[in-house]
C-alpha cells in the first residue's frame, strides 16, 4: 500500500522483489495522476460537447465526441507511456517521454487533417474540445502529482 495514494502497489505483493526504487515511484504516480485526471477530463469533454453541439448543431456534437476521444485517448496513452517505462533508465524514460509526444502530436495532427473534409464533422469542435480536454487534464495531473508529495531529485546515498 502505497502511503502517498493509500493505493495498493504491484511491489506490495508478497514475494515481489523491489529492484528498482524509480520504478515503483513512477507506477505511484501515475495512477495518482490517473485517479486526480479522470472526472475533470470527463467533465471538460462533456462540457465541450454540449457548447459545441448548441453553438454548431450535430456537427459539433459529432465534433466533441470525436476530439474528446481522441483527447482521453491521448492522455490515457501518456500515462501507460509512463507505466511501461518505468522500469528503464530514468533517460530511456525521457527519451520515450519525448518520442510518445511528438507521436501524439503527429496523430492529432493527422486526425485533424483527415477531417477536414468531412461535413458530418465541425473541425473547429475537434481541435477546441482537444485543447481544453489535454489542458484540463494536464492541470489535473500536475494537481494529482503535487498530492503525492513525492520528491523528484534524489541525492546519491539518499533515500
Amino acid at each position: 500500500m502505497t502511503e502517498a495514494t493509500g493505493t495498493p502497489d504491484s511491489t506490495d505483493r508478497p514475494g515481489v522483489e523491489e529492484t528498482n526504487p524509480h520504478a515503483r515511484t513512477v507506477r505511484r504516480l501515475a495512477a495518482a495522476m490517473l485517479r486526480a485526471a479522470l472526472l475533470p477530463g470527463a467533465l471538460a469533454v462533456l462540457l465541450c460537447t454540449v457548447v459545441a453541439a448548441f453553438l454548431v448543431g450535430t456537427p459539433g456534437l459529432v465534433g466533441g465526441l470525436v476530439g474528446g476521444a481522441v483527447a482521453f485517448g491521448s492522455s490515457l496513452l501518456t500515462l501507460w507511456l509512463m507505466r511501461s517505462t518505468a522500469d528503464f533508465h530514468p533517460m530511456f524514460v525521457m527519451v520515450a517521454a519525448l518520442g510518445g509526444y511528438i507521436g501524439k502530436m503527429v496523430v492529432l495532427f493527422v486526425v485533424v487533417t483527415l477531417l477536414r473534409g468531412l461535413d458530418f464533422v465541425d473541425v473547429r469542435s475537434v481541435a477546441l474540445t482537444i485543447l481544453a480536454t489535454v489542458l484540463v487534464w494536464t492541470a489535473a495531473e500536475v494537481h494529482g502529482f503535487r498530492r503525492t508529495r513525492t520528491p523528484t531529485i534524489v541525492l546519491p546515498g539518499r533515500s
